[in-house]
This record gives structure tokens, C-alpha cells and sequence, in this order.
């Protein structure tokens, strides 16, 4: 037997379908050429080998066969290969046209497609199709073909290798029967996600057929328009993964249902571990989510109950200096503008942060608030941001800040002006981009919050003296709120008071109807340092020591006022400190000419914050732009 070299290009075919062995020559790859070529042996080892294989396939159903790509004609067909397609091999080998006769009607066209397209590709191919045997038994037959080229790349032969798989094929449709009954969604997939099969409860919600689900977007036909793209998204990062994953999304049924449904997918490995397919599962889980929006519902309405109840306390009052604060929120709530709060200490700034939330689109999510002044400097930028696993000593596992915390809601920061400077530029970048990074992280996170900040002190002068950045308060300054101190409320003293008692009485137990006239009276002449809570404080500690029905407080609590029956002389003290007050604070509005705040203005002169400033000049009847007249002239 003379020497003789065939080449095959691309990967080799299979162990079991090798053609090497039928042909009696065995395979020696060269690396170089990555490509096939046969040695001859010897005639004894030959027909060792010849034997062996036949046994081999006899074994496992398989038969090998090689086709001329001329004119379709066999060039061998081994033993299995006759007994398989019930051919008697006596006569010699069938010509083309009885081997098609023997394959299945319905799968005859499929068949003939494969191969002139595998032979005009020069291509590897691989079919499953049913023959019928002379006794009408059926069959499922799968086979696969290699090309042979010659040294010239001319298609010379099909090598091919024809397994008998119709107990493989049987056991699947009793499985599929099985699937069929099960009440859940269920999909098997290639591995690079292509449908190949639904079972008949996933066919009949969705009404689509089998060639359908093989053959469109089921992606786009079935799931809700508002969840395809993060169907898709999980999706592809979770095949691309190869584990186990699930997505929860709204699925579209016959008839216009819509209902949520949990898929899972889970892969299926060969014994090399390699994923030959995935199967998927999608469960009704329909009550579970509506439930869900019901406790949701509920949570909402007993956060407003909750907030009727304690949140609103301190926005109690008919002033107008209080209505004109109500009517700035009623207007900002409804935009994503960013609020500055201003205001003494105790005036309530969380409240009306709260207030602003509730009023807006996203009163359903988060309200998370922080005092930046409560927090230590070197954990502050963690404490709002998060940080990642090894960030700095002690961080053990990731954390998420209070912006993740808040997302899609709105995060208040109180004493924003006490911000560190370093933690000033990374909230400043929130405020400009929409994004933060973790603390040890490099991965930016998209900040889908509404910022709402507060201080009681004069950022003006902050900016001055280098403590706060002047592009940070810009930013934080769109929409300004400044919350009168309760001095020059006291129009609503009379109604905080007895709301208060009603609170703190019905918690104790008491019966309280009378306030007694000179304790209101004490009450309203107080300046009230710490405003409302300060207030606040007062009664709930008067209605705890209250042993009737009337109410009234301890004047040694509030600084002594003075009483019409005290001397003349008495008076005059407090009126000439009032007037000497009131001279300084004229000398420093005509050293500023009429400025109130800035490096330059009449609050940094006299020391004071600018709101304490404009509260005094309100009190004692300045009028400030008799200066501001003055400097124009």
C-alpha cells in the first residue's frame, strides 16, 4: 500500500468518529501546520485496529462512513453503519439516492440542507434526523461530518460518523412529557443562550409556539417594556458568568396579563465541565410582589402617621414670618433643587428637611440624615460615602454610606458648614457629577439623591476666614430657606404651648385644660436662645411637676423679667443697654455702609452671625438702608 498524505483542516474530528481509523491510519498532529496527516501501518496492526473499531462502534451504535463530495457516492461504510440504516452490505454499497429514501419525509429536506451546505462551506456539520427502516421502525439518527481537503484545498471527501441516539431521544420526550405538566415557566438554552425548547405551560401563557420561542425575541415579546433592559443586563452578565443566577421581572401572557415572574437559570456540565446547556425556571410569584406592594402601601401610610405625629410639632403656628417658610416649601418640594436651610439652633431645620421630603416625588423612598458635626473628621467621608473591604484599619467588609443608603431619596445634611475640607470638595463632586466613589474604591457610583443641607452658622463669613469652600456653597445655595428664630414668632407661642401640653400631658396621664395667664406672659417676653426646642423642653418638664388642672412653669427656669411694680430706676438699665445695642449696631451698618454679610459687612464687624444680626436690627427698628443710601451719595 503506497504512502499517501490527507490533510484535515480545523479542529480533528471526535475519537469516536475518527476517519484516520477507518481507513486504517492513524493520526499524528503537526503543530506547525496544525493539520491531520496519516501514516501508513503495518497490514497486521491494520486489521487489529480495523477490528477493534468495528467492535467500538457496534458497542456504542455508531457507525463511520466517508462520502465523495463529487458525486455523493459512499467510499466506505463500515459494518455499524449497515446495521443502523438496515442496509444488507452483500450487494455492496446503496447509491445516494436509496440512502435519502431512507431518511424520515419530514426530515429529508433539513438533511440534504446540511450537506450541499456543508460541502459548498467546505464545513464541518452536525444533524439530528429520524430514518425509517423497511419494517417502519423509527429511528433518530445523529450525524456528524468533517471535510477532507487535498494539498491544494479542493474538497476531495466527507468523513462522517452516524450515531443511533433514539433511546436518548425517547428518554427527552418523556422528560418533556414530565416538563409538560409541571405548573412553571420552563426553557432550555444552548450554551450561548439560544432557546431550544419550552414547555407547554410557558408556550401556553405566552401563546407562542415552539418555532417561535426558537426563533424570535422572546426577550422583547414577553417581558414588560420596563424591565427588558434589565432583563437583558443580568442576563448577559450571568450566562457570561457561567453560575447560577436569577432575575425577577413582569412577563406578558395571553390576552394582556401581566404577571411577575422569578427566573432562575441553572447550568448543565459535561464530565470535562464544560456548560452543553442551561435550564431555566420561571415561577408565578405574582401574590409575593403584590403582597409586597401592600406592605410597602402600608409602610407609607404608617410613615405618615408617624410623621403626623411627631414631625410637624415644631411647624405649628399661624405667624406670618412661619407662613412665609411654609410657602417656600410648598414651592420647592416638588422640584430636585437643592435647599439650604438656615436658622438658630433649635428652630427646627431637620423638620422643615423633612417636611420638603414628604412634599416631593420621592416621599416613598429614603430619608436619611446625618449631623456632619456629630461624626469624627477622619470617618466622616466613609460615613457618607462608604468604603470598600481594606480601605483603612479596621475596615473589615464593605460598608455603604449614607448617599447608597438614600438612593432615590433624599439625604439631609445638617452642620453641613462643620464639613472637613477634604470631605467639602468629594460632596461638592456629588453636586456637580451625580457620583461619588466609595472610600478605597476606584468604581464611581451614581448618586440618584436629593441633597438638602443645613447650618447655623454664617457661611459668608466661613468663606471668608477659608473654613468653606465658596464653589460648595454656591452649590448647595440654589434654593435658600431661613427659619425665624421663635422671638420673632411670638404670635405663636400661645398655640406651641398648648400643643406641646396636650402631647406630654395625654403621655403622662394628666388632665391639664388652664394655662395660667402669667406663665404665658413669662413665656412670651423670653428671648428664647434655644427656640423651639428649647420650649419644647420647658413644658414637657412643667407638665411632669404639674399637679392640677392648670398649667404654669418655674420662673427661676427663664433669666428674671422685670415687673411694672419695680422701681423706675430699675427699668432703665435694660433700656440703655438696648439703645447702646442699638448704636453699635447703627456704627457697624455705617462702617459696612449698609452691608449686612461678607468679609466687609456688618455681621463680620460686630462678630455675629447674620441671622442673629437681621433678627436685632428687626427688633430694635433699625433701618438699614438709610446706610446703604449713604454709600451712594
Amino acid at each position: 500500500m503506497a504512502s499517501q498524505n490527507i490533510v484535515f483542516p480545523g479542529e480533528p474530528p471526535s475519537a469516536e468518529g475518527n476517519p484516520s481509523k477507518v481507513c486504517g491510519l492513524y493520526p499524528k498532529l503537526d503543530y506547525s501546520k496544525q493539520s491531520w496527516i496519516g501514516v501508513n501501518l503495518d497490514i497486521e496492526e491494520r486489521k487489529l485496529a480495523e477490528f477493534y473499531l468495528a467492535e467500538r462502534q457496534r458497542l456504542a451504535h455508531m457507525g463511520s462512513w466517508a462520502l465523495n463530495a463529487a458525486d455523493r457516492s459512499a467510499v466506505y461504510l463500515s459494518e455499524e453503519w449497515y446495521r443502523i440504516y438496515g442496509f444488507d452490505p452483500a450487494p455492496g454499497a446503496p447509491v445516494w439516492e436509496k440512502r435519502l429514501e431512507r431518511i424520515h419525509p419530514e426530515d429529508r429536506f433539513k438533511w440534504k440542507s446540511t450537506i450541499e451546505r456543508a460541502i459548498l462551506e467546505k464545513a464541518n456539520y452536525d444533524v439530528d434526523f429520524r430514518i425509517v427502516l423497511p419494517d417502519g421502525t423509527v429511528k433518530w439518527i445523529r450525524t456528524v461530518g468533517h471535510p477532507v481537503l487535498s494539498p491544494a484545498g479542493e474538497l476531495v471527501q466527507f468523513v462522517d460518523s452516524s450515531m443511533d441516539i433514539t433511546e436518548r431521544k425517547h428518554a427527552e420526550e418523556e422528560l418533556q412529557q414530565l416538563v409538560d405538566f409541571v405548573r412553571h415557566i420552563i426553557t432550555v438554552l444552548s450554551p450561548n443562550g439560544k432557546i431550544t425548547y419550552a414547555n407547554r405551560e410557558a408556550r401556553e401563557y405566552t401563546g407562542l409556539t415552539l418555532d417561535e420561542y426558537r426563533s424570535v425575541d422572546v426577550i422583547a415579546r414577553v417581558i414588560h417594556p420596563d424591565d427588558v433592559e434589565r432583563m437583558r443586563a443580568v442576563r448577559e452578565r450571568g450566562l457570561s458568568a457561567n453560575n447560577p443566577f436569577e432575575i425577577e421581572a413582569r412577563t406578558l401572557g395571553k390576552g394582556e396579563v401581566c404577571r411577575w415572574f422569578l427566573y432562575r437559570y441553572n447550568p448543565f456540565r459535561d464530565d470535562h465541565g464544560q456548560i452543553t446547556r442551561w435550564y431555566v425556571t420561571g415561577t408565578d410569584i405574582e401574590d409575593r410582589k403584590r403582597a409586597e406592594e401592600r406592605l410597602q402601601q402600608e409602610n407609607v401610610a404608617l410613615r405618615e402617621e408617624i410623621d403626623k405625629a411627631s414631625m410637624f410639632e415644631e411647624i405649628v403656628g399661624t405667624s406670618p414670618a412661619l407662613k412665609v417658610v411654609l410657602s417656600r416649601i410648598s414651592k420647592v418640594a416638588p422640584s430636585e433643587s437643592t435647599v439650604l436651610i438656615t436658622g438658630e439652633t433649635g428652630t427646627g431645620k431637620e423638620l422643615i428637611a423633612r417636611a420638603i421630603h414628604r412634599l416631593s416625588h420621592r416621599a416613598s423612598r429614603a430619608f436619611v440624615s446625618m449631623n456632619c458635626a456629630a461624626i469624627p473628621r477622619d470617618l466622616i467621608a466613609s460615613e457618607l460615602f462608604g468604603h470598600e473591604k481594606g480601605a483603612f484599619t479596621g475596615a473589615t467588609q464593605q460598608r455603604l454610606g449614607r448617599f447608597e443608603l438614600a438612593s432615590g431619596g433624599t439625604i439631609f445634611l445638617d452642620e453641613v458648614g462643620d464639613l472637613p475640607a477634604e470631605t467639602q470638595i468629594a460632596l461638592l463632586r456629588v453636586l456637580q457629577e451625580h457620583e461619588f466613589e466609595r472610600v478605597g474604591g476606584t468604581r464611581p457610583i451614581r448618586a440618584a439623591v436629593r441633597v438638602i443641607a443645613a447650618t447655623n452658622r454664617d457661611l459668608q463669613a466661613a468663606i471668608h476666614v477659608g473654613s468653606f469652600r465658596s464653589d460648595l456653597f454656591y452649590r448647595l445655595h440654589v434654593f435658600p430657606i431661613e427659619i425665624p428664630p421663635l422671638r420673632e414668632r411670638i404670635e405663636d407661642m400661645h398655640l406651641l404651648v398648648e400643643y406641646f401640653i396636650d402631647r406630654y400631658a395625654r403621655k403622662a396621664g394628666k388632665n391639664i385644660r388652664v394655662v395660667d395667664k402669667k406663665s404665658l406672659k413669662l413665656l412670651n417676653s423670653y428671648a428664647w436662645p434655644g427656640n423651639v426646642r428649647e420650649l419644647q423642653n420647658i413644658v414637657e418638664r412643667s407638665v411632669i411637676l404639674c399637679d392640677s388642672e392648670i398649667f404654669s412653669i418655674d420662673e427661676s427656669w427663664l433669666p428674671k423679667q422685670p415687673s411694672v411694680t419695680e422701681p423706675k430706676n430699675q427699668l432703665e438699665l435694660p433700656r440703655s443697654l438696648l439703645a447702646q445695642e442699638k448704636e453699635m449696631i447703627e456704627a457697624a451698618l455705617k462702617a459696612s455702609r449698609g452691608r449686612i454679610f461678607g468679609p466687609k459687612g456688618a455681621a463680620a464687624k460686630l462678630g455675629i452671625p447674620r441671622s442673629t444680626l437681621e433678627s436685632k436690627i428687626r427688633s430694635l427698628k433699625v433701618d438699614k438702608n438709610r446706610f446703604r443710601s449713604l454709600s451712594e451719595i
